[in-house]
């Protein structure tokens, strides 16, 4: 693949069809694109296959979805054999209650959970949940921080030097035009890993919030390790004040055999579940404290919040979802573990050797290459410059070139299928890459 153009004819010819029924050709805007998009004909194990028929190693994986990578064979059979019995019934199915039942077998302060079709859903209900176990209506989040399209998730989002505000007290601010100004005012933002600022904003705006939303590793906020005295005085002012902590942890769950918070010490009311727990296919799930929960409870009635959903609970997500999960033991933790380590210190060795004014950060089976030679602290400081961002772009665009799919702006991410090989493979496209641009590399103003 070394040299090779990072997009086929075909993908042109089909990136040309797409601009006529797309507004700007794709379906999705995270959808990575180097003026064109590689359209995709097949995935197997680690691998991808584009409609060129050229092979990619694939550290994406639908957004860090596919834990066990394309086409995982007892999935497949599983989801064959589910097929022929029915797609999707108003009437529930066993298969939600055994999914269900390891997932409340499994991840630590979870008592009861309700499935729904997306993370960003699982998102929505978990915030309604805690508006409607305290009733209170504003929530608290991390600045930078991506929880879905839900407008109260999405606030401060996409923050920059020129709006977000003062380092002390950061501004809520818009990630679209139009955005309501009363979501804006319901949304206090605090900035990761800032301990005394949490301290003070959430004790200044206590009496009206029903939650804080925490991802214990933001990815789009830096994929940065949060400090310990962070999660405490989080944790500590909810339980003083009578909020509650939602865990988002529907990119982080693939972070150990009992999700992120059980790594990092975090204690959550609620917790929102999605991408490996389906198998490859669309899911969401909140879940928490047996009273939290009995929020949803319509056994007498109308429930405090009403949820449902054409294709919540579907047997084909039910079905993929738990053979996924069962296959994610503690061996194959271990395997992401120990794969992980290898690509993160392979990384930082060969960023060391060549003096290159970049880092890499992570956990588990994620990772993420910064344009700045320090470890960044919170979104702020891992925001790039104009020229970093184009310096990664250099990056992605070369690992492509080199037969890798590395995510932009992203967590990258390691699927049990890859190998030592793989492992390898990723660290020495990386080293070339830092030997045939190191003048690019040194002569980039890393640093906002």
């Amino acid at each position: 693949m070394a040299g090779s153009s990072r997009v086929g004819q075909k993908s042109r010819d089909s990136f040309a069809r797409a601009r006529l029924v797309f507004p700007d050709g794709t379906s999705r805007v995270t959808i990575d694109r180097d003026s064109v998009p590689v359209y995709i004909e097949r995935g197997l194990g680690s691998y991808l296959f584009d409609i060129d028929g050229r092979r990619f190693l694939d550290l994406n994986c639908n957004f860090t979805t596919l834990i066990h990578g394309h086409a995982f064979g007892p999935v497949v059979e599983a989801l064959t054999h589910q097929l022929q019995r029915g797609s999707c019934f108003a009437n529930p199915t066993e298969s939600e209650i055994e999914l269900a039942e390891l997932l409340c077998g499994r991840i630590p302060q979870v008592d009861r959970v309700r499935f729904v079709n997306s993370g960003t859903e699982a998102v929505l209900f978990a915030i309604k949940a805690a508006r409607a176990f305290t009733g209170r209506s504003k929530i608290a989040k991390l600045e930078g921080a991506y929880h879905g399209a839900y407008d109260w998730g999405e606030v401060s989002l996409m923050a920059t030097p020129d709006n977000w505000g003062d380092p002390a007290t950061p501004k809520s601010t818009a990630v679209y035009r139009g955005m309501p100004a009363s979501v804006l005012d319901e949304v206090l933002v605090l900035r990761f890993n800032d301990v005394e600022g949490a301290r003070r904003s959430l004790a200044l705006h206590a009496r009206s919030l029903a939650a804080v939303l925490l991802d214990p590793m933001p990815s789009r906020g830096g994929l940065i390790a949060p400090k310990p005295g962070f999660i405490a005085a989080v944790q500590e002012a909810a339980r003083d004040k009578g909020f509650l902590v939602i865990a988002d942890e529907v990119l982080n769950l693939r972070q150990g055999f009992q999700g992120a918070s059980a790594r990092y010490g975090v204690v959550p009311d609620l917790v929102t579940m999605g991408k490996i727990i389906g198998g490859g296919l669309p899911i969401g799930a909140v879940g928490g404290r047996e009273d939290v929960m009995k929020v949803f409870d319509a056994s007498a009635g109308r429930p405090l919040l009403p949820q449902g959903g054409t294709f919540s609970a579907n047997p084909l997500s039910m079905t993929a979802g738990l053979v996924a999960m069962r296959y994610l033991d503690h061996a194959a933790f271990a395997h992401l573990e120990l794969l992980g380590n290898f690509v993160r210190d392979g990384i930082g060795r060969v960023i060391s050797t060549r003096g290159a004014p970049l880092c890499v950060t992570g956990a588990a089976s994620l990772f993420r290459i910064h344009p700045m030679a320090q470890i960044p602290n919170d979104y702020r400081e891992a925001h790039p410059t104009a020229a970093a961002m184009a310096l990664m772009k250099q990056l992605t665009r070369f690992f492509a070139e080199n037969g890798i799919i590395l995510p932009q702006g992203a967590a990258a991410s390691i699927s049990t299928p890859m190998t030592h090989v793989d492992a390898e493979l990723i660290v020495d496209v990386f080293a070339a890459f830092l030997d045939s641009h190191q003048d690019t590399v040194d002569a980039t103003e890393v640093r906002t």
